[in-house]
């Protein structure tokens, strides 16, 4: 039998990209379909659910299966393809105003789940496709070029904030970084439960606090940027049985994400293998949703389902 191996063009579509020159999405794009060609999950099993804003696009740009939802519905959708196909490898993306705005009630409740998919969120501190008004991970006091004043309200910590939800691998990276990007998505996918990877990317047309150039600044000879990889930190909870570690891993996490400003972590920053939802659901699940949750099943008969809720 001979066996396929994808490359990144077999994840690439036809689809004219209309995303603004030199907008970090580009990279983050290209990192998702490297890590797909790492791993060597055949595009059709692979499914893109995306929310609005210009990161919304990205499921037009990745031949898989695509989904293109409501302001903020990203993850909710992921979450029902997810559970009517378990055999699909599901990535949800979205901005960080999709995400943490409008999607926030979402994005919290979904880490309590721990479905087994992954949540990709281009961060860039303004709503670019609404002309660069400021994000919730926009600081207060700032004020980028797209807004008419400063950020009046206190930014949003959406590594913490998924780390206190119950997500279960929680990382961030930088956009003009592919490589080590990349690895971090691949590493996000292969997790067993919900992933969460927050990206930092610029903004030319409507960023100009944090631009490529501050990014990759160096203070007293070291760079802004650096990777935890190259660190004694470690994100691993080792016995996922003991809940003194988790706590104490999570406190660590947390910590870490407040690293912003003069250095800025980069990398995986808490790791726990657990049971899924859909480990919980097979152990107990309710009479009737055997057709709708059996990863092995070959037809998409609903009758038994519809019979046992009448």
């Amino acid at each position: 039998m001979v066996v396929q191996t994808f490359t990144a063009k077999d994840y690439k579509t036809s689809v004219h990209n209309t995303w603004c020159p030199g907008c970090g999405d580009f990279a983050i794009l290209n990192s998702v379909q490297n890590a797909l060609v790492e791993l060597q999950v055949p595009p059709h099993m692979v499914a893109v659910v995306s929310g609005i804003g210009c990161s919304g696009k990205s499921p037009h740009y990745i031949n898989a299966y695509g989904f293109h939802t409501l302001h903020g519905r990203a993850l909710p959708s992921a979450t029902g393809v997810k559970l009517a196909n378990p055999k699909l490898t599901v990535v949800a993306v979205g901005g960080d105003g999709d995400g943490f705005g409008i999607g926030a009630g979402y994005f919290i409740n979904t880490g309590r789940r721990n479905v087994d998919m992954t949540y990709l969120v281009f961060d860039n501190q303004v709503y670019g496709l609404t002309k660069g008004q400021a994000s919730p991970t926009m600081n207060k006091g700032d004020k980028a070029k797209g807004m008419a004043e400063a950020a009046v309200q206190d930014s949003v910590n959406p590594l913490a904030l998924a780390i206190s939800a119950g997500y279960t691998f929680v990382a961030r990276g930088y956009a003009l970084q592919p490589r080590s990007l990349a690895q971090i998505i691949a590493e996000a996918i292969r997790h067993r439960g919900t992933s969460f990877v927050d990206i930092m990317q610029t903004c030319p047309v409507y960023n100009d606090l944090h631009d490529k150039d501050w990014y990759g600044e160096k203070l007293d000879g070291r760079p802004r940027l650096y990777q935890l990889d190259d660190t004694d930190f470690d994100p691993v909870v080792h016995d996922p049985r003991d809940p003194e570690e988790i706590i104490a891993k999570k406190v660590q996490a947390i910590a870490k994400s407040y690293e912003w400003g003069a250095r800025i972590p980069t990398g995986i920053l808490y790791k726990l293998e657990t049971s899924t939802y859909e480990d919980s659901m097979a152990a107990g699940r309710p009479r009737g949703m055997e057709s709708v949750l059996d990863p092995n099943l070959t037809d998409r008969d609903l009758t038994r389902l519809i019979d046992a809720l009448r």
